[in-house]
């Protein structure tokens, strides 16, 4: 038996209605001034007020911080620092996506670390544990509520990385269906098929083991029955449910087993070109599926098992072959595009994207086949 630990946020809460236990979850802490990270587009519409208004009613003072554009740059992280050292709050919360949360968690170690945000891009590199985090996630995709990891997009050097420390394991995920209820068709198919990528490479990856198969596995079967009616029916509360339980499992998954390949791929479609992290993994998924399959037959036959597909009189191979077509008729009934040039990615980039996918060290290292700086072109030529 391998060894093996499992890590993940603190503590989760789950429910329709979870959001009304904020004010009561934050008295847990102590705090009495608290940081609200959210982006532009839910401030637009009325998450302020579900989320600020009963903070205010229970006596929680609340400043917002909403300076972030998506894909985050790492001022978005040192700018919401600033603040929260300004106003002296003693609590982060991260409302949103990946942007909001990958940030929120940034904010709150560097609240309490001296430097920037890229001084602690890599793996281990923040000294002092930051302030205590509550993730409460609006869209059913990223796990970046259960993760240790905050994502930036280096504009000048048109290069991706993260800021990857156990430091940065939210103290709280706080996940309530109802305010994924409404989101976008668009960003509904795109984040699912992030949770798919999460759960399908972190169960396929070398780092794999008996307990991030169990979250990745039920993650798989719970999105692949459930992305499809969320896409198309946005108020299908059960549905919801389903898709945020089986993002939040992915997440657990990618926080113990890692991912691979089609991480390091996407990561330049949205350095060099401003594809959204959802939309490059969901693209790429099937091709590096394909690529993968020789080297881990009997976990990618699992995957299409657990995809509902009817596998019985298939031989292992043939059943693994289908997992990926399972993700290429789920990709196109969600509206997500078809290859690299549906994204308007420039052939003559594949060189560069493929040197900038293979600095990606810690996810090609951990995928299941080895991937070398020509197989990464071949999947990217295979992508258009």
């Amino acid at each position: 038996m391998q060894s093996f630990k499992i890590q993940g946020a603190r503590r989760m809460v789950f429910g329709a209605g979870a959001i009304s236990t904020l004010p009561e979850e934050i008295e847990k802490f102590g705090a009495k001034k608290v940081l609200v990270v959210m982006d532009q587009g839910l401030c637009r519409l009325d998450f302020p007020d579900r989320v600020m208004g009963p903070l205010k009613a229970n006596n929680v003072e609340a400043v917002l911080f909403d300076d972030l554009e998506p894909e985050p740059s790492p001022v978005s992280a040192d700018a919401g620092a600033a603040l929260a050292k300004e106003q002296g709050v003693d609590l982060v919360v991260g409302v949103g996506g990946g942007s909001s949360m990958d940030v929120a968690k940034a904010v709150a170690v560097l609240a309490k670390n001296p430097g920037q945000a890229t001084d602690y891009i890599g793996l281990g590199l923040v000294k002092q544990p930051g302030l205590p985090t509550i993730m409460v996630p609006t869209t059913a995709g990223t796990g970046s509520e259960v993760t240790f990891t905050a994502v930036f997009t280096m504009r000048e050097s048109k290069s991706k990385g993260g800021i990857n420390d156990d430091k940065l394991y939210p103290h709280l995920a706080l996940l309530d269906p109802e305010l994924t209820l409404g989101c976008p068709s668009n960003v509904t198919a795109f984040t699912g098929m992030d949770a798919l990528t999460h759960a399908i490479e972190s169960y396929t990856s070398l780092n794999a083991n008996p307990v991030s198969d169990i979250y990745a596995l039920e993650a798989i079967r719970l999105i692949g029955a459930n992305l499809r009616e969320a896409v198309f029916h946005s108020d299908d509360l059960e549905a919801r449910t389903n898709m945020l339980l089986g993002s939040y499992l992915a997440g657990l998954g990618l926080a113990n087993a890692g991912v691979g390949a089609v991480h390091a791929l996407a990561y330049p479609l949205g350095a060099l070109f401003g594809i959204n992290h959802g939309t490059a993994n969901a693209v790429l998924l099937p091709y590096v599926m394909e690529f993968n399959i020789p080297a881990s037959v009997d976990r990618f036959s699992d995957v299409a098992w657990a995809l509902g597909e009817p596998c019985t009189d298939l031989s292992q191979r043939d059943a693994a072959a289908t997992a990926v077509e399972a993700v290429l008729a789920l990709s196109e009934d969600i509206g997500i595009p078809e290859g690299l040039t549906d994204l308007d990615i420039p052939e003559d980039a594949i060189e560069e994207m493929a040197a900038g996918a293979m600095k990606v060290a810690r996810p090609i290292a951990n995928n299941p086949r080895l991937v070398l700086f020509e197989d990464a072109v071949e999947i990217y030529e295979n992508a258009y």
